[in-house]
């Protein structure tokens, strides 16, 4: 698509339509693409709702009430209620029984102009006909933005020639002139209805192209954050722990070989999992665990208190987010705190489920050490996408101890 379609900055309204006009965009495929701009059919179902009791009203007010009127009216109103209720809840995947609706309100429409016409006193005749014209209006709306331009310029002529049909048959004085007229204002009133279709599909399309164009753009940068954090939370740990040296690597080369193999090797098996990541069976307790054993491979010695909270409600994404950013507050102790001993908590909290280290390590000056990638992507970031949160209090010399928290 082209760049102005989702440019942040201010760009003229004809200009930035303009290019999202010439776009070129695939017919939507996706079953919720389909179910979403379905229901730009009700806006002609509520017009026609709120407006067919007002317009019964007004008749029954200025001219007196008819029968024929009233039925019309009310059973109209009933069925744009049905109808309503059924697009709201049918997910009708094929589109046939939407047809047959469309075929059998068009019929109903036109069947209703002329009964207006031939069935109500003269002087009943124009109130009780817009009844016929709010139903007609509404159809003409419906086809239009459901069947396209043709079909509902196609309606409103069929429409029209219902009016025409329904004045010859009623019983009006041969005045000649205010029948014109009164046809000229109801075809008006029908192309005003196909204008207004026309309209609304234009701009069903637009806004179809301005949010793929930005779902687009928001999916790259999603994906960009997500391929880092899997590149900083494998590939880059596994780059640190292979640079950690100490003393005895100098005396005995073979030791500082095997664990950079270890690395290695479990480097790779934790790519391997991210590739093939799947609902884990045993809950997020099982997966701390785990965690830990992974750890104690690095020389870390976690104290594991993990309450039985039913930490199986949690669903995928937040037990995935609460893990990695587990895991990442575990390798920051390792790097950063200088001891090799934590303790590793999950409870109950606030109606969510909290995950809790805590080690009496070196700590650190908040104020004076800016979050880096781990923390602010890998921890807090990770979080927030699911809801949840990471609070993390150090002082030097009194260790660092790091919240997790997500909601059920």
């Amino acid at each position: 698509m082209p760049a102005q379609v989702d440019d942040e900055e201010p760009v003229p309204a004809l200009r930035r339509m303009g290019a999202m006009a010439a776009s070129e965009v695939d017919e939507p495929r996706d079953p919720l693409m389909i179910r979403a701009t379905r229901y730009a059919v009700l806006l002609p179902l509520a017009y026609r709702i709120f407006l067919l009791p007002v317009v019964w009203l007004s008749m029954v007010i200025g001219s007196g009430a008819a029968a024929v009127p009233t039925v019309l009216a009310w059973v109209g109103f009933a069925g744009n209620i049905a109808s309503v209720v059924w697009v709201l809840r049918v997910p009708d995947q094929r589109g046939r029984v939407t047809k047959l609706l469309l075929y059998a309100d068009i019929v109903y429409a036109l069947v209703a102009t002329v009964l207006v016409g031939d069935a109500v006193p003269a002087e009943l005749f124009w109130p009780g006909s817009w009844i016929g014209v709010v139903y007609l209006t509404g159809t003409v709306a419906l086809w239009t933005m459901s069947r396209g331009v043709g079909a509902g310029l196609f309606v409103a002529l069929l429409g029209f020639a219902a009016q025409c049909l329904a004045v010859w048959l009623a019983p009006l004085p041969d005045s000649g002139a205010h029948e014109a007229a009164g046809l000229v204002r109801n075809g008006g009133l029908l192309l005003v209805a196909a204008v207004t279709g026309i309209g609304s599909l234009v701009l069903l399309g637009l806004a179809t192209r301005l949010a793929l164009a930005i779902g687009l753009r928001l999916g790259h940068d999603a994906e960009r954050v997500r391929t880092e954090r899997a590149l900083h939370d494998t590939v880059l740990q596994a780059l640190e722990a292979i640079a950690l040296s100490s003393d005895a690597d100098a005396a005995d080369p073979r030791d500082q070989l095997v664990r950079v193999r270890q690395a290695a090797r479990g480097q790779a098996n934790e790519l391997r999992r991210v590739l093939r990541e799947s609902v884990a069976p045993d809950g997020l307790a099982a997966e701390l665990a785990s965690i830990a054993t992974e750890m104690a491979r690095d020389g870390l010695r976690a104290e594991l208190s993990l309450s039985d909270i039913g930490d199986d409600r949690l669903s995928d994404v937040r037990r995935v987010a609460v893990r990695d950013a587990a895991r990442e507050a575990l390798r920051n102790t390792i790097k950063h705190a200088g001891t090799h001993e934590v303790v590793l908590r999950m409870e109950e909290l606030d109606g969510g489920v909290a995950v809790i280290t805590r080690d009496h390590g070196v700590g650190y000056d908040e104020d004076e050490r800016p979050a880096g990638f781990g923390v602010s992507e890998s921890m807090r970031a990770r979080l927030a996408e699911v809801g949840g949160w990471c609070r993390i209090e150090s002082r030097p010399g009194r260790g660092t101890r790091v919240t997790l928290w997500v909601p059920r």
